[in-house]
Formats: C-alpha cells, structure tokens, sequence
C-alpha cells in the first residue's frame, strides 16, 4: 500500500534542517549574516520538526493532514480522509468504511486458574454474542527479544505503578481504573519473574477492525464510528480491558496485516518500533 507516514515527513523535515545546516555554514564562511541567520533557524525548524515526527508523529500526522486536507489514495483503491481515523473505498456505488480498535490485554490465561480462565471466556463470548454487526478479532504472537525487553518492562512497569499510585491519591478514585491499573502492575510483574525463571517473554498484539456501509462517505464513516463506540464500550466492560480507536500510522499498520502478517520476529518489532 502506497501512502505518505509521519517517519516520511520526519526525513523530509530533517532533509530541510541539513540544508539549512550546510547554508549557514556556507554563508558564514562568506560572511553573510542574514543569510546565515536564516540557514541556522532552519536547521533549527527542521532538526525540531523530524524530533517530533520521528517520536511523536502518529499524534501529529492526522492533525497535518486534517489541516491541509490531504486525501490519501492507496493503489487498491482505498481512500484515506485527512482525519486519517477510517479507511474508505467506494464498491458499486455504495461507500464502505472501515475503523480498526486496538486491545490491550493485562492479564494472562496461563497465570488464572482453570475455574477463572472458564468465567473469562464466558464473557468474551457473552461480548461477541452481543455484536450485531460485521467484527474482526486479530491477534499477533512472537517471540520477542530479551536484549532491550527487559528495560522496557521496567520502565512500563514504573510508568503502571505511577498511574496506579496517581488514582489512589484521588479524593474519589475510580474502582474500574484502579482495579485495571493493578492488574496492569502484576502483570508486568509476572513478566519480570518469568525472565529470572528463564522463560521466553511472548509479545502480543490484539485489535479489533468493524466496517459499515453508507450512501456517501459520510454516512459510511459515522455508521463505522457508532459501531467502534459499541464495541469499545461491550469489550472493554465484558473483558475489563483498554479498547481505543486506533489512527495515523497504528490504522494503516492494521490495515497492511489483513493483508500480509510480518513473518519474523524482527520484522514484526521493526514494524512497532
């Protein structure tokens, strides 16, 4: 699928900070001061902006492109609008428009009994029978590698606790966030305990893609956004996950795995990173 991404425009604006590098410079070396002030404040922008890109961009890219209007066009014949939050294509006249959820799972089947693992599968089926529309649950597993994991669930799990200390020290804190924050925490707990007991750390990706039909494309894109809002509500409540709608860069990497799964591991975390 051919369409412009945020780490484009990180190169593009880094390209821009270098040549504004190599005019100051030139331009110092020959005395020009206006010049030079101009080539600097430029490698200034374009150093700033490819930062913000690079580390931030799927926040910033679908205000850029809902701001200049931008309308992407894949070779298959979707159409991604500037909001860049659906994924449109026109089939006999009729508008079909299609969001994707991401899942985050805190807890894991092999760490419940088998009593707990029954009640939980109790409820996902409860929640998919009460779905009356078109829905596709994904999941991704692999493999991940323990050279840089093992920092990266330490941070999380810091970053965990802190939300979980910040809901308890409120006046009124909410019992369904504090009870998924604490989960949030054993979790990346357990992951740390299994590595000392030398057990390979299994990445999981889970999201969630519902599609609707409309005469236009605006009929087509609220009729897809109601269902995203049922489904995150149904899931969320029935599984006690965090469901959010996925945009920018995260949707058309959802997108890309309907059609082609990564096939190695480092394929899939060169995708995420």
């Amino acid at each position: 699928m051919q369409s412009i991404s945020y780490k484009n425009a990180a190169i593009a604006c880094f390209a821009v900070g270098f040549l504004g590098a190599v005019g100051a410079f030139l331009a110092t070396g020959s005395g020009g001061g206006a010049i030079a002030f101009v080539g600097a404040a430029l490698a200034g922008f374009g150093a700033l902006l490819a930062f913000l890109f690079y580390k931030y961009g799927y926040v910033l890219w679908p205000f850029v492109t809902t701001g200049a209007r931008i309308v992407q066009v894949t070779d298959s014949g979707y159409e991604i609008p500037p909001s860049q939050d659906v994924i449109l294509k026109n089939k006999n006249g009729l508008y079909y428009a299609t969001m994707f959820l991401g899942v985050r799972i805190y807890e894991s089947v092999t760490d419940k009994s088998q009593e707990e693992n029954a009640i939980y599968s109790e409820y996902f089926e409860r929640a998919i029978s009460s779905v009356k529309f078109v829905t596709k649950f994904s999941m991704l597993v692999y493999v991940k590698d323990l050279t840089k994991y093992r920092e990266s669930i330490e941070t999380r799990h810091a970053e965990a606790q802190l939300r979980l200390s910040r809901e308890r020290e409120k006046p009124e804190p909410d019992v369904l966030k504090l009870d998924r924050y604490e989960r949030e925490v054993a979790m990346w707990e357990t992951q740390m305990n299994k590595m000392t007991q030398g057990v390979k750390p299994m990445g999981t990706i889970a999201y969630v893609m519902t599609s609707a039909a409309g005469v236009s494309k605006e009929a087509a894109t609220a009729a897809v956004k109601s269902q995203g809002n049922e489904l995150r509500a149904t899931i969320s409540n029935a599984l006690n996950v965090e469901v959010m709608p996925l945009t920018g860069e995260e949707m058309l990497l959802c997108f890309d795995w309907e059609h082609v799964i990564p096939s190695s591991q480092m394929e899939t975390e060169q995708m995420l990173s």
